[in-house]
């Protein structure tokens, strides 16, 4: 019974906090491309006064990696510590391959010729904390879910 609360509770959870859907019926974790800029400085402002970090999530809605990592940030073990210690950000970086926010990656220390999903972890000025170098979720399906709790663990500070 305790297994099917917590499926429950997780269900729950996603359908409040899950991505949009787009007119197509295409789940949309990743925003407009053009909003990047303003919603990592947003973020920004927002864990200064309220005492979190950032952590920039670059990928895009036609990769299955991206979306494999957003459903593990939510999953009950993530989604207190995402909550309490990040403001979590979705930069899309293209609607058909990896063309735009390339900008904003280098910025953060990003290389997205590693591959998306890439995080970066930014303190309330905007400086970066750590950045993915190497593409390491970028292959999701092969990481054990326990690498996101330990990397939400390792940067909440």
């Amino acid at each position: 019974m305790k297994t099917l609360a917590c499926c429950v509770t997780a269900f729950l959870l996603l359908a409040s906090m899950g991505p949009s859907t787009a007119a197509d019926g295409a789940s949309r974790v990743y925003p407009d491309v053009a909003g990047a800029p303003s919603d990592v400085a947003a973020a920004v402002q927002a864990a200064a006064q309220q005492g979190r970090r950032v952590l920039v999530d670059f990928g895009a809605n036609w990769c299955g990696d991206c979306k494999i990592l957003d459903a593990n940030f939510h999953r009950p073990e993530n989604a207190g510590l995402l909550r309490d210690h990040y403001i979590l950000v979705h930069v899309n970086v293209g609607d058909h391959g990896i063309d735009y926010n390339a900008d904003l990656a280098a910025r953060y220390g990003i290389p997205l010729n590693k591959g998306v999903p890439a995080l970066a972890v930014l303190d309330g000025q905007g400086h970066v904390v750590f950045s993915q170098k190497n593409g390491e979720f970028e292959s999701m399906d092969r990481v054990a879910p326990a690498s996101v709790h330990e990397f939400l663990e390792r940067w909440k500070n």
